[in-house]
């Protein structure tokens, strides 16, 4: 009876096997014949004269023996032949040399055997479940996918699709501003599929602009079609985004199909990224033209690119630097990336100030990448820095509170020296003959009166 339950058991795992895991019906055959066929050779010394027919649909398996007939004397392998006499009693007209094909049931190979096969089983499917997973995904990267929360930790989030296969969306590849609760469905992109010790580890993203350019795919149907193209994107997750676009019919405006009426279409795209800024903006070859476009909504006066050394020059009136640069550097910083140029910008100032001093003329008591960053907030000469605000240029260049207030110190002291040098140049002036308020005495005024009447 013991054996009977076993037999039973084993067809039952095969049918749970082929209902509950995502395996292909040829590939779970191959598997189960492998594994009868290792038991049988392991018990019997070779599984050549064996044929096993298997049916997952129904989840039965059906092992069938074949020997042939030799006379009752010259038996010599009970496992590949059959004595004359036995076969007589399966059918009369059996003769020597023929072959016999009988069923052979579960129960010889004992209950021990049944249990390691159930094991051997579970864990050879197991692992193809794993592999089949692992090569799903692998095709999904760059696609969205939708999952179910179910567990929230501190430095990820485990979510289950629609299988009850486990994804992972780490912490760092949330928004900000992302906030979900066990229950909730969430969309993000599938970033890359790990594979360590054949357990496969499925990572998500919201974060990537590979996320942003799907949600363009899936909400604008110009682009779904190939009609727009995306042509480039930079996104600062749940802040601000630029993206470029391009059509190849010129009767299609690019810019206003994917923003719709009224900013219908983008809006869906905006609440799934938490309100995040999106710029959409028409793309072109022309590289200085493309730059103008990327710093909207600041008005360029003048662009020198380098290309050799992928920089750009940008120069604008000194009420525009603020809106190129954007607030805390957002917009300079995604113009830069959308473009794959570094980009300066720098006020153009009408009336050139000859007193004044470039900031590289400082190098020697400055350190070379303070200016630098002074420079990518407009600031190109000792001037432009004196001039702002100092808790502008911290907040703007990024830069410590100390580091601002020595540059400022260094930059007031080369013009303090100026202004002292030029103070009086009507010769040399006694320093008693100089009054508290940096005045000359009345006996002073009085004697160079006196000589210029003489």
């Amino acid at each position: 009876m013991g054996k009977k339950k076993e037999t039973i058991s084993l067809i039952d795992t095969f049918s749970e096997f082929n209902e509950l895991k995502n395996i292909d019906k040829a590939t779970l055959i191959s598997v189960l014949e492998e594994a009868f066929r290792n038991v049988i050779a392991k018990a019997n010394g070779t599984d050549e004269n064996y044929d096993i027919i298997i049916n997952p649909d129904r989840g039965d398996l059906e092992i069938w023996r074949n020997r042939v007939i030799v006379e009752d004397d010259e038996l010599e392998d009970p496992n590949l032949q059959i004595t004359l006499s036995e076969a007589l009693t399966i059918d009369d007209d059996f003769e020597i040399g023929e072959e016999v094909t009988d069923a052979v049931s579960l129960d010889r190979f004992g209950r021990r055997t049944i249990l390691n096969l159930r094991q051997t089983l579970a864990s050879k499917i197991l692992e193809l479940e794993k592999d089949n997973l692992f090569n799903k995904y692998k095709e999904k990267v760059g696609e969205i996918v939708s999952g179910e929360v179910y567990q929230v930790w501190k430095k990820e989030i485990l979510l289950l699709d629609d299988e009850h296969n486990e994804l992972i969306l780490p912490k760092t590849e949330q928004i900000p501003s992302d906030f979900f609760r066990k229950g909730e469905h969430v969309r993000a992109v599938v970033a890359r599929v790990e594979n360590k010790n054949n357990n496969p580890r499925i990572i998500l993203s919201r974060t990537s602009p590979v996320f942003l350019e799907r949600l363009f795919e899936h909400e604008i149907p110009e682009i779904a079609d190939g009609l727009i193209t995306i042509k480039a994107i930079a996104r600062i997750p749940g802040e601000r985004a630029k993206v470029a676009v391009e059509a190849y019919d010129d009767r299609i405006d690019p810019v206003g199909a994917c923003v719709g009426m009224k900013g219908f279409r983008i809006h869906g795209i905006v609440r799934e990224l938490r309100n995040e800024n999106i710029d959409v903006i028409n793309y072109t070859n022309n590289t200085t033209l493309f730059i103008q476009r990327a710093l909207n909504p600041a008005r360029i006066n003048s662009i020198t690119v380098k290309e050799e050394e992928m920089r750009a020059e940008v120069f604008l009136n000194p009420e525009e630097v603020s809106l190129a640069i954007g607030k805390g550097g957002a917009n300079i910083k995604l113009a830069s990336m959308l473009t794959g140029y570094n980009i300066e910008v720098f006020r153009d100032i009408d009336e050139v100030d000859e007193e004044d001093i470039y900031l590289d003329e400082f190098r020697d008591e400055i350190d070379g990448w303070v200016i630098d960053q002074l420079k990518k907030i407009g600031c190109s000469t000792a001037k432009n820095v004196l001039n702002m605000n100092r808790e502008r240029i911290i907040r703007e260049a990024d830069l410590e509170e100390s580091t601002v207030d020595e540059v400022l110190a260094i930059l007031r002291y080369e013009f303090e020296d100026d202004d002292d040098d030029e103070a009086y140049d009507g010769g040399y002036v006694e320093e008693d003959e100089i009054d508290a308020t940096g005045e000359k005495t009345e006996e002073v005024e009085e004697n160079e009166e006196v000589e210029e009447n003489a």
